[in-house]
């Protein structure tokens, strides 16, 4: 095995465990909290779709993709190969839409109840349910030609219009065919990332408002380290992180769907970018969004009640 293929092997066996350790400590913690009788919020729910959703990225993408590196050939057959590239797109989906719904749910959470948005405050948690579950029927719509393209290493033996993708295959299809599912696939990406900056750049003004409205309460601290500070830093490093990650993700895989190319370096530099977020996405949900979360809940009460000295996040 050559230096290079050893270096990208222990790359993604660290990432991908790192992911499957943090995904499953995520897991745990809900399992936790749902044992010890603590109040549920009504985004956990959204939580736990996206921790499955990102666990599934890992399992379908990074460990073949690790076990390709190590030099392992030939060890997926057709329907493994199109059913792993199926749920890794369903998974990968799932995961786009979950962070977009817990985008907007926060931001109708921390809504002043006399807005537009607060007014949905007390009936958004009973359509949590019925959202999550849209979003994987659409998914598994939207993504159910992809096996038609896929097959497995063996199988393009006798054939030239195929793009090697390691371990599995892609079949060339007709450009217009190809254009198609590019354009899809983007327009589906942009708008969940669309509704995501909006609903972060939304709840990042209504924290700048209402720390204006409650400058009082802090004003023996420092400008930095108030709560609403804190939440809005929070809320931009997880917005910030997923969006760059996606983009970079996207930009790769648009450069083998138009550009006829498909060098290794370029498969494995997409893999990575793509399992980044669902890597270290439980380490910021559990560091940076529980406190998002209770504060928003701290901030929705005083907005409702009036102002009190808000805890520490």
């Amino acid at each position: 095995m050559s230096p290079v293929n050893l270096t990208v092997g222990i790359m993604f066996l660290s990432q991908t465990a790192l992911g499957v350790l943090g995904n499953c400590a995520c897991l745990g913690y809900f399992v936790l909290t749902d044992f010890s009788g603590r109040r549920v919020k009504p985004t956990d729910l959204i939580v736990k779709h996206l921790t499955w959703a990102n666990f599934m990225v890992l399992l379908f993408k990074g460990i073949p993709q690790t076990m390709a590196a190590f030099g392992m050939t030939y060890f997926l057959d057709d329907i493994l190969c199109k059913l792993i590239f199926y749920l890794h797109r369903v998974a990968r989906g799932v995961s786009l839409s979950s962070t977009s719904l817990l985008s907007v749910f926060q931001v109708i959470t921390i809504s002043p109840s006399n807005s537009k948005w607060g007014q949905l405050k007390f009936r958004a948690p009973k359509f949590i349910g019925s959202s999550l579950g849209l979003c994987w029927a659409l998914q598994l719509l939207i993504n159910a030609g992809i096996p038609t393209i896929v097959t497995d290493i063996l199988g393009t033996r006798n054939s030239t219009a195929f793009r090697d993708f390691v371990y599995c295959a892609i079949v060339d299809i007709h450009s217009l065919t190809r254009t198609f599912y590019a354009i899809l696939f983007a327009s589906i990406d942009v708008v969940y990332l669309g509704i995501m900056t909006w609903a972060s750049g939304s709840m990042v003004l209504m924290l700048t408002k209402h720390k204006q409205r409650v400058q009082h309460i802090h004003s023996s601290l420092s400008p930095w380290s108030s709560p609403e500070t804190r939440a809005t830093q929070s809320i931009l490093a997880l917005v910030s992180s997923f969006l760059l990650l996606y983009m970079i993700s996207a930009i790769l895989v648009l450069c083998y769907t138009f550009f006829e190319v498909t060098t290794r370096w370029l498969v494995n530099a997409s893999v990575a970018m793509s399992a980044c977020f669902p890597a270290f996405c439980p380490f910021l949900l559990l560091s940076r969004y529980t406190k998002v979360s209770n504060f928003c809940f701290t901030c929705s009460y005083e907005i409702t009640h009036g102002p009190r000295i808000v805890g520490e996040l």
